[in-house]
C-alpha cells in the first residue's frame, strides 16, 4: 500500500465512527498525510497537547469561561502569534492542520480547528459552526449566547456580530438566518475542509489533488449527488472511464430531475 494509499484508508477508518467518536484533529492529519506522506501524526497530536499544557497554569482557579477564552486568545495570539492568513488566503496549506500547526496561520475553519482542540483541552467545550463563508467557534456553556472567530484573534461575537460579519464577507447585505449558527459535527468541518481544497484545486486545475479532494467527501457523505457527479466528471476527464460511468450513472439516481441530467444522458451516450 503506498503512503497516500494508508493514509486514506486510516482516515475512512476514524470517519466511519459515530460523531462522538471521531477525533477530529487526527483525521484532519490524515487529510494532510495524503499530501504529506511523512507526516507524524502523534507529532502533531502532541503539539496540541503541549499548547494546551501551556495555557492551563494560567487558567482561573473558578473557570470562568470568559476569563479562560482570554487566557487561550493570550498564548496563541499574543505568545505563539497564531494569525488570520489574508494575504495568501487560498493557498492549500491552510487546510492542512500540520501547516497551520507549523506556520501558526491558516483559514477560519482550520483556526478554528487549532482553538477548539485547545480549549477542549483545557476544559472549555465548544463546537464549530458553520456560518456561510466564515466558519465561526461556540462555547456551549450555559448564559450566554456567544461566538469566536479564530481568524480574527479569538475575537468575541454576539448574534449581531456574526449578522455584521456574514454582511463583510459576501460585501452585500445578508439576512443572518437562525440555521447560519447552528452547530456542526466533525464530519461537516472536514467536508467543509475538502470542499475549500477542492476549489482551490480547480482554479489551479489540479484534476487529480481536485479528485482526491471529492473522494474523501464521499467517504464522509456517500451519496451527495453533486459529489458523485464531480467525481464521475474527474474521472472521465482523466482517463478512467469504468470509474466515471458508474459514478454518473449513480448521479441520475440520485438526481433524475437535475438540470444537467440530460447532458450527463449525452455524456454516457444515452
Amino acid at each position: 500500500m503506498t503512503p497516500a494509499a494508508s493514509a486514506r484508508a486510516l482516515f475512512a477508518e476514524e470517519v466511519v465512527r459515530p460523531d462522538n467518536r471521531i477525533d477530529l484533529a487526527r483525521a484532519a492529519l490524515y487529510l494532510a498525510q495524503e499530501e504529506y506522506p511523512e507526516l507524524d501524526v502523534g507529532f502533531y497530536l502532541a503539539r496540541l497537547d503541549e499548547i494546551a499544557a501551556a495555557i492551563a497554569p494560567q487558567l482561573p482557579p473558578e473557570g470562568y469561561p470568559l476569563r479562560v477564552i482570554q487566557c487561550i486568545n493570550d498564548y496563541l495570539y499574543d505568545e505563539l502569534k497564531f494569525r488570520g492568513n489574508e494575504w495568501d488566503y487560498y493557498d492549500p496549506r491552510n487546510s492542512f492542520l500540520n501547516d497551520v500547526l507549523d506556520r501558526r496561520t491558516g483559514i477560519p475553519i482550520s483556526l478554528s480547528l487549532v482553538y477548539a482542540e485547545v480549549a477542549r483541552r483545557v476544559g472549555l467545550p465548544v463546537v464549530g459552526v458553520g456560518m456561510p463563508g466564515h466558519f465561526l467557534i461556540r462555547p456551549t456553556f450555559e448564559g450566554a449566547e456567544i461566538f469566536i472567530d479564530a481568524f480574527r484573534g479569538g475575537e468575541i461575537l454576539f448574534p449581531e456580530d456574526c449578522a455584521e460579519r456574514l454582511q463583510q464577507v459576501y460585501q452585500q447585505p445578508v439576512e443572518l438566518q437562525p440555521q447560519f449558527l447552528e452547530p456542526v459535527g466533525p464530519k461537516q468541518v472536514l467536508a467543509r475542509m475538502l470542499t475549500n481544497l477542492k476549489l482551490i484545486y480547480l482554479n489551479n486545475r489540479d484534476l487529480t489533488r481536485m479528485l482526491a479532494a471529492v473522494e474523501r467527501i464521499l467517504l464522509l457523505f456517500p451519496d451527495v449527488p453533486g459529489e458523485r457527479r464531480d467525481r464521475g466528471l474527474l474521472n472521465y476527464q482523466l482517463g478512467h472511464y469504468d470509474c466515471a460511468t458508474l459514478d454518473l450513472e449513480r448521479y441520475l439516481l440520485l438526481a433524475p430531475d437535475a438540470d444537467d441530467a440530460d447532458q450527463i444522458r449525452r455524456l454516457l451516450g444515452r
